[in-house]
């Protein structure tokens, strides 16, 4: 489940989603914020006019009695929490429905009524010298809060929805681009595998570039079976119309071997050639049989295998011929070590190839080990000796077809047992890393162990 939200937080509809989304909220909360200043400012220009124009009408009194009553007759009519009045006249006499006041927290605005004497929220005000007194006219900003209310709530029902809807959307194309991008990789991955039959088929509900990028994998699949058809045919031509010919030889040589007449040196040729022949055949065989591997071998046939059922099964039969060399041929292998899939027979061969070129490959009294553990990555096969190494810029080489090292080149061999072991490798799925055993030379295979049924690939 993590793994699968974590791919999906990954994805590109997704990201792109996002940006989206982010893009038109920011514009839209930039225009919501630039409308609310632009309104704020008409509300207030507009208390402002309305103040001004009060105190024009007050400026009309012609004394201060006349303006004290005139403004005691409208303070009865209005509500000081919406507009406050208050005139201090020449006697220091307090008219109007308010009085503004002063602390040390600043200017406050407090009734004269005894029936509500406290005021909250903010006032605008303005104050004017007039008939010797002093007149203020406060206008409550409560309309300017209600307006920030509205924008709130324009906030919370337009922007909100839209981005939750947009966000739905985003994980629906997400999901729907995510699986078809995995019906593209699972046929990649049968296609790596051998399976040269899988295509990806494209449905009309794809995206357009998706579509076109499994329409080009499945033209790629067909070529590539085809190719791989008329390379298997050629494979197979040739091991037919060769068979014969080489039988025959082989045939022929073991006649010239057995005639009485025949010299000794004649009959040491012979046997070189025979050997050569055979030579000859085991090289034959080895490329076919790399062939036919990287040509496709399907994984359904793979089976789950313990590694150190293999190694025991190897080390026995290699063992006489390690003691007859004078090598130290040695295991070791950690316990409750997990399976892994593979192909039997082709896993014994990929450990045949390893032991073999460890005894060609170092001197008398040279040490060989096998070694099986787990690791986070994966289970470890390993196979150190202490030879004389490989060069350094010489390690992908040997993993090349035919390939040798010129010091190398007067011991048996054909060049082709480390390339077999890197398909086999590639085959299942494992990395290959040839290191320096200081002395010697380590060759580490990772493999993917097989997990317990039930258990979630994240946790």
């Amino acid at each position: 489940m993590t793994s699968r939200l974590s791919s999906l937080l990954r994805s590109m509809p997704l990201r792109l989603a996002l940006g989206l989304v982010v893009l038109f909220s920011t514009v839209s909360l930039i225009s919501l914020a630039a409308s609310y200043v632009l309104t704020e400012r008409s509300f207030e220009q507009a208390i402002r006019a309305d103040l001004s124009q009060r105190i024009a009408g007050f400026r009309a009194a012609p004394t201060a009695a006349a303006l004290s009553t005139l403004v005691e007759a409208e303070a009865r009519e209005t509500d000081p929490e919406r507009l406050a009045l208050s005139y201090l006249a020449p006697n220091r006499r307090q008219y109007g429905n308010a009085v503004i006041a002063r602390d040390a927290e600043g200017y406050h605005v407090l009734s004269l009524s005894q029936e509500s004497p406290d005021l909250s929220g903010d006032y605008l005000a303005l104050t004017t010298s007039l008939q010797g007194g002093q007149l203020t006219i406060a206008r409550s900003l409560s309309e300017i809060e209600a307006l920030r209310a509205v924008f709130l709530n324009i906030l919370g029902l337009s922007l909100l929805p839209t981005v939750l809807i947009a966000l739905s959307g985003a994980v629906y194309l997400a999901r729907r681009s995510a699986r078809n991008v995995a019906a593209v990789g699972k046929t990649l991955d049968r296609l790596t595998s051998g399976d040269l039959q899988a295509r990806v088929r494209p449905e009309s509900d794809w995206s357009e570039d998706l579509a076109e990028i499994g329409t080009k994998i499945d033209e790629m699949a067909r070529a590539q079976e085809s190719s791989v058809a008329a390379i298997r045919q050629v494979s197979s031509d040739i091991a037919h119309d060769l068979k014969t010919p080489i039988q025959r030889v082989a045939v022929h040589l073991e006649d010239l071997s057995n005639r009485e007449e025949l010299a000794p040196p004649a009959r040491d040729l012979v046997d070189q050639a025979r050997t050569e022949l055979d030579g000859v055949v085991s090289v034959f065989r080895s490329l076919l049989q790399i062939a036919q591997i990287e040509s496709g071998t399907p994984k359904s046939a793979f089976v789950p295998l313990d590694l150190a059922d293999l190694i025991g099964t190897c080390v026995e039969l290699y063992e006489p011929s390690a003691s007859d060399s004078r090598h130290d041929l040695s295991t070791r292998i950690a316990p409750d070590t997990p399976p892994i899939m593979g192909d039997r027979n082709l896993l014994l061969q990929l450990l045949a190839n390893l032991i073999e070129n460890a005894l060609r490959h170092t001197p008398e009294g040279s040490e060989i080990t096998l070694e099986l553990k787990q690791q986070p990555d994966g289970v470890v096969l390993s196979v150190a000796d202490t030879g004389p190494g490989i060069p350094d810029g010489e390690t992908e080489n040997v993993l090349q077809r035919l390939y040798r090292l010129d010091r190398s080149r007067m011991t048996p061999g054909s060049g082709l047992g480390l390339n077999f072991v890197s398909v086999v490798a590639r085959l299942h799925g494992a990395n290959l890393v040839l290191r320096d055993n200081a002395p010697g030379l380590r060759i580490d295979i990772t493999f993917e162990p097989v997990k317990p049924v039930g258990l979630p690939d994240s946790v």
